[in-house]
């Protein structure tokens, strides 16, 4: 077992023979590919959802609250809290530019202040997506206010210290993954520059 630490403590990335590649199954948004790979001395068959890539935005107030949106979800049958996100669906769209777009088109709000928290991928074992996620500071106002349909269409937005997002998530309250890694990176991020508001500083 070796020993790792620091730097040395990383994913690391695998070439194995594909022998056969057929997609199965052509979503709506996403399609389902089934690989044969040449892995030791035999072969596996796994099949994973082909996925555009996402971002997501811890949004952050002066406060030191963080935006979070509700909406339907229909495969948890819930409405389930999130921060804004969207895919990686507009061709040669950099993540960042992305993260400003859903940010605008979710809360109506621009940031003055943008930093790359982390990426991750959100179910290795059944998909390919990597969701990037950003800190966004310096909030104000959109110019426009943008049109929202289908599950969008009734949207709800709060303002939340992260410590009380946190608390939701270790009890069990608050289980959408962006949001999760999301805040948990964010107090992080915060404590490590030495900037993070004070446990139960700002209300609801």
């Amino acid at each position: 077992m070796p020993d790792l630490a620091g730097a040395d403590l990383r994913d690391e990335p695998v070439s194995h023979e594909v022998t056969r590649s057929d997609v199965v199954y052509n979503g709506h948004v996403w399609d389902v590919r089934r690989d044969s790979v040449r892995y030791g001395d035999g072969e596996i068959v796994r099949d994973y959802v082909v996925h555009t890539g996402a971002v997501a935005v811890v949004a952050l107030d002066e406060e030191g609250r963080m935006l979070l949106i509700q909406q339907y979800r229909h495969p948890i049958r819930a409405r389930d809290w999130e921060i804004p996100a969207g895919l990686l669906d507009v061709e040669g769209e950099p993540p960042a530019e992305t993260a400003k777009r859903e940010l605008a088109e979710e809360a109506d709000l621009v940031a003055a202040e943008w930093e790359p928290l982390l990426s991750f991928h959100s179910s290795p074992g059944g998909s390919d997506e990597v969701l990037h996620v950003f800190l966004a500071r310096g909030l104000s106002a959109a110019a426009e206010v943008h049109a929202r349909g289908e599950e969008e269409r009734d949207i709800e937005l709060a303002w939340v210290p992260v410590d009380d997002v946190i608390t939701g998530v270790l009890e069990g309250r608050l289980r959408n993954g962006p949001l999760a890694i999301g805040a948990f990176a964010a107090a992080e991020s915060l404590r490590r520059a030495g900037t993070a508001p004070a446990a139960g500083a700002a209300g609801a």
